[in-house]
């Protein structure tokens, strides 16, 4: 009978040992003042298009746009990753990036000109496109396979204080005000 209890209290111990031993992941604030891309140095802005991951030994690396994500997984491999996390674009909650749902076009504007963005599921992206007129819906597996490029003449536009898809939208939406406002003169 001793040896069976003493059995016991040595498996039950093992269970709370293993359990206090498995790391909880979770996404961590953005600081505007002090983060950077871990990419490409530019701050990561506390926005839709921020991501981040955190290693199995518990370092964390933020970046500015999924794209400069992606390139840190190229260099470093996915096999030390113990969550990656991007953000809804509609409502900036972070989401596991298995789990998001992307809407990729070359000519959305992101940071860094990847053009793909990130939803908290597929609906929310299928409305997107909708909305948008432009784009196409991917998975987390399908961005496996994506041809990541940046758009380069969106980056020059961005340099020349040029306008981006999404601001030619609010520029049509914003002429057709001032027609109305011209009108009622």
């Amino acid at each position: 009978m001793k040896k069976w209890s003493l059995m016991l209290m040595l498996m039950v111990g093992l269970l709370i040992l293993a359990a206090c031993g498995s790391k909880k992941f979770e996404p961590l604030a953005i600081n505007e003042e002090v983060d950077i891309c871990a990419i490409c140095n530019m701050q990561v802005k506390d926005d839709a298009f921020a991501t981040q991951l955190t290693t199995k030994d518990g370092k964390n690396y933020k970046f500015d746009d999924i794209g400069c994500m992606n390139e840190w997984k190229n260099k470093n491999g996915t096999k030390n990753i113990g969550k990656d996390y991007v953000r809804d674009y509609n409502d900036k909650e972070w989401v596991e990036f298995s789990k998001a749902s992307f809407v990729y076009d070359e000519t959305l504007r992101t940071p860094m000109a990847y053009g793909v963005i990130s939803f908290k599921d597929t609906a929310s992206a299928e409305a997107f496109v909708k909305e948008q007129g432009v784009g196409s819906v991917l998975s987390a597996s399908d961005l496996s396979k994506h041809e990541w490029k940046q758009n380069t003449d969106m980056m020059q536009m961005d340099m020349n204080g040029g306008e981006g898809h999404m601001d030619e939208h609010k520029s049509e939406e914003m002429e057709g005000m001032t027609s109305d406002k011209e009108m009622d003169m």
